[in-house]
């Protein structure tokens, strides 16, 4: 599992880099996946519900793009592009189409750049004829209607009656600030897009109550994570803060695109790698939700004050504990962020290596320097520290949630988007 997969590279169209780029042009898929994330932040899309919008959006530009290629397994659309179509017209296609079902308020805004990229193609050294962008265009609204329509029955669209967890020691209750119910428990039980099921990788749980290792979380939680606390550095208070502001959705998107222009991949190459990516950050956005919803373990913010009734003598309740960030409102185990930050890692370390540098920005803490690491493997470290210091997680909680995600995205790369023999350039 550890093999690095030699995949092929190609040069393509000319790009400008994010974080660790140089001096050149974007191609239209990481356009667009910039697009996606302006709007998502603009709609204030919760980070469990962009796991699903991201993978949404990128299997319509996939599906689009390799109808017309062929060089891969589909996500879903199976028919065949039309011949001579424009893969760069379908891309845009898919994902202007994708945008406005989801963002139907901001179409304006959508229309606005997708009159600039269809220009763009029409017109320079690189431009496409007028039928081939009309034939990538009609091809690319077809695969976002079919992507749409098949994820439309996922069960998304069904949630069931609140859910307030339970009053028994260890078992999750609503939080404050907002004491709000648990949030879109029907992930738990959604259609997955590689996974078989929701449950293929569910973890083994939570230590129990009476243990050491439960003893050993809660220590370092009620010390590290505290909104008070004296012991935990400048450094680990700003990367708690960092990495909980922005969605893992985004930090990831943002990581894989910066390192897709600073390699100029082609666009299928992009397609195919951003497909990916998302892909596995949304099985791993379900099974984490399966297995918080399973266990419906407590929060730190409920299990510090509690802690008399937790039935172990070496954890001491503090009725004032609180937390470094506000609790978010879902059971604790295993660590969403965790999960879903070590499939995306994965897939991005499988193809480039794990021992790569690279930085990220935050969208929302926009005076806040750059996070930067030297490769996947020590960004998932932080990540983990970041939930536990932040007064969220347990320790156990963030080990578990890394390992479901790695398997997650191991499993996306051996079972989606395959190569196929006799594609439409082999047969040409």
């Amino acid at each position: 599992m550890k093999r690095q997969r030699i995949l092929r590279r190609c040069c393509s169209f000319l790009i400008i880099g994010l974080a660790v780029g140089g001096a050149t042009r974007a191609d239209e898929i990481t356009d667009w996946n910039q697009i996606l994330f302006q709007s998502a932040l603009a709609a204030q899309t919760s980070p469990i519900l962009m796991t699903r919008v991201g993978a949404i959006f990128h299997s319509a530009v996939f599906d689009a793009v390799n109808g017309i290629e062929r060089g891969h397994t589909p996500i879903h659309v199976a028919a065949e592009g039309p011949r001579g179509a424009s893969v760069r017209a379908a891309a845009v296609m898919a994902a202007y189409s994708i945008l406005v079902k989801l963002y139907p308020g901001q179409q304006a805004t959508f229309d606005s750049k997708l009159a600039a990229s269809l220009a763009s193609i029409g017109s320079g050294p690189t431009a496409e004829s007028s039928m081939a962008i009309a034939r990538g265009m009609a091809w690319g609204k077809q695969a976002a209607d079919g992507i749409w329509d098949w994820r439309s029955g996922d069960g998304f669209n069904s949630p069931p009656p609140p859910f307030l967890g339970g009053t028994v020691a260890g078992q999750w209750r609503p939080t404050p600030p907002a004491l709000a119910p648990g949030a879109v428990p029907q992930f738990a039980t959604m259609t997955p897009w590689v996974l078989r099921t929701p449950s293929q990788f569910r973890p083994f749980g939570p230590p129990p109550l009476d243990a050491a290792q439960y003893a050993a979380d809660f220590t370092e939680t009620k010390l590290m994570g505290s909104v008070t606390s004296a012991v935990r550095s400048a450094d680990e208070t700003a990367a708690s803060q960092f990495w909980n502001a922005s969605t893992a959705v985004y930090d990831w998107n943002q990581i894989a695109v910066s390192l897709i222009r600073s390699r100029n991949l082609s666009l299928p190459e992009t397609a195919r790698l951003l497909a990916l990516v998302n892909l596995a950050l949304g099985d791993a956005g379900i099974a984490t939700w399966d297995a918080k919803y399973h266990f419906v373990f407590w929060r730190p913010v409920t299990a510090i004050p509690s802690a008399a009734d937790d039935g172990n003598a070496a954890t001491d309740p503090d009725s004032s504990w609180l937390p470094l960030i506000a609790t978010p409102a879902f059971p604790e185990y295993p660590s969403a962020h965790s999960a879903v930050s070590a499939a995306a890692a994965t897939v991005l370390a499988d193809y480039f290596g794990d021992n790569t540098s690279f930085s990220v920005t935050s969208d929302v803490l926009v005076s806040a320097p750059p996070r930067s690491f030297t490769s996947f493997s020590a960004a998932l470290h932080e990540i983990k520290n970041a939930r536990v210091f932040g007064g969220i997680h347990f320790r156990t909680a963030c080990d578990d949630g890394q390992a479901l995600g790695i398997q997650v995205g191991y499993f996306a790369l051996e079972h989606a988007l395959q190569p196929t023999r006799g594609g439409r350039r082999e047969r040409q």
